[in-house]
């Protein structure tokens, strides 16, 4: 097979891994002496849905609301699936979120809160605390995400900002809760998921202000006073660890990005690859992290170590970029346009990143494929790489050379997969 082929199939192993309507079902309790409500956000709600419906008993009472991102709806008969904006909230979905939270605090110790939660539930599932505006939010979300900051210290901010968020849907709930998790965060931990609707919080009002304050974040007026009033201890935090309101609530994580790697280093063993998993867990500047791939990857081609050739470097995790330019693209985008410079067209490396959820940042791309002529090819259409890079305009890069990958929606989410082959060519 071709090396963008081999690339490209073991995408498709790790999206198979991920795929909700086989994780979800062997995950499903029985059903309770009262009715079940499923609630849920995320890009991989309505599928995650959708396997509770086929799976659930016809005589047991079933019904409910998720939130997904616009496009990645399905038609469902139970569970009602609403879709709204991301990555920047909006009031479909804050609307969506308040009859959700209506909902919850209408059952009884007899039913069961079922909560489908994937990456992309913290701008999805939005309710802004009293006193704060959607139009506050739609700010402070855009400001986070061009900063650079990890989303574990995003969540942080989003939760100390949030009504439903930061184990509050769970607080609101008289019903056990069961909450069935895909990762999409590095750790794979509960709270940091979709902004932990139904995880204790471990951060503070003070720590939402520190990620303001060590990102310069500009942020409205009112979001500062809210977080300082919550510092200053005048308005209650979320719900901790050791919290009671946690004692009838389970928090499931049943898929992660290193199931996936897992599943495409399969695939490379079946084809004589041997896969190398670098980590599952792999943050930081995408375009510094190319660098350190990039020597790896060099020292196995010219060296033979660590590894032989032929082998698959896998990594999964969630890179940052701090937003400069003006171009296009996402994390894996900037990330291989970076790795391109640094390899300089060296033979016998390819490489593909692309991000599991099948949108690469906020454009139309799961990510893209690098080859070793790609900076040449880039060269002839007059294409100038580094200052491409410099405008974070990775997308422009692959798209000029038809080398982006582009799945449409996949309904799942467990972050990046990134893989470089190196083979014995060149």
């Amino acid at each position: 097979m071709f090396p963008r082929d081999l690339l490209l199939d073991s995408f498709r192993a790790a999206l198979s891994a991920a795929d909700p309507l086989k994780l979800v079902p062997p995950h499903l309790p029985k059903p309770p002496k009262g009715r079940t409500l499923v609630v849920g956000a995320g890009k991989a709600a309505a599928s995650m849905a959708l396997a509770v419906e086929q799976h659930w008993p016809a005589q047991a009472p079933l019904d409910g609301l998720v939130i997904t991102r616009h496009q990645h709806g399905l038609l469902t008969n139970r569970v009602t699936v609403m879709e709204a904006s991301h990555p920047v909230p909006d009031e479909s979905g804050e609307a969506a979120a308040q009859e959700i939270l209506k909902r919850v605090k209408g059952l009884t110790p007899d039913d069961l809160l079922l909560v489908l939660v994937s990456g992309g539930g913290s701008a999805l599932l939005s309710i802004p605390v009293e006193g704060l505006s959607m139009a506050d939010l739609k700010a402070t979300t855009r400001e986070l995400l061009k900063c650079g900051a990890p989303i574990q210290e995003m969540n942080a901010v989003r939760k100390h900002l949030s009504a439903i968020q930061g184990g509050r849907l769970a607080a609101a709930s008289r019903a056990p809760v069961l909450a069935l998790i895909i990762s999409d965060v590095t750790g794979d931990e509960p709270t940091h998921i979709a902004s932990g609707p139904c995880a204790p919080d471990p951060t503070t009002y003070q720590d939402a202000l520190d990620v303001l304050e060590r990102y310069e974040v500009k942020t409205p007026k009112a979001v500062v006073e809210h977080l300082a009033r919550g510092a200053n201890r005048q308005i209650p935090e979320t719900p901790k660890p050791g919290s009671r309101i946690f004692r009838r609530t389970e928090n499931k994580v049943i898929a992660t990005a290193q199931q996936s790697l897992q599943a495409a280093a399969r695939y490379f063993i079946g084809h004589d690859i041997h896969p190398a998993i670098l980590g599952d867990s792999v943050t930081g500047e995408a375009r510094e992290v190319a660098k350190v791939y990039g020597a790896l990857a060099r020292e196995v081609k010219q060296h033979g170590l660590p590894y032989q050739p032929p082998v698959a470097l896998i990594s999964g995790g969630e890179t940052t970029v701090t937003v400069r330019g003006k171009g296009r693209g996402g994390r894996n985008a900037e990330f291989l346009l970076a790795l391109a410079l640094d390899l300089d067209g060296a033979e016998g490396i390819h490489a593909l990143a692309c991000d599991t959820d099948g949108i690469d940042g906020s454009e139309d791309n799961a990510g893209a494929v690098l080859a070793p002529d790609s900076l040449n090819r880039a060269q002839k259409k007059k294409l100038d790489a580094a200052k491409l890079l410099n405008d974070n305009d990775g997308y422009g890069f692959f798209s000029a050379l038809g080398d982006l990958v582009v799945t449409g929606p996949t309904r799942t989410n467990v972050n990046d997969y990134r893989v470089i082959l190196v083979t014995g060519d060149g």
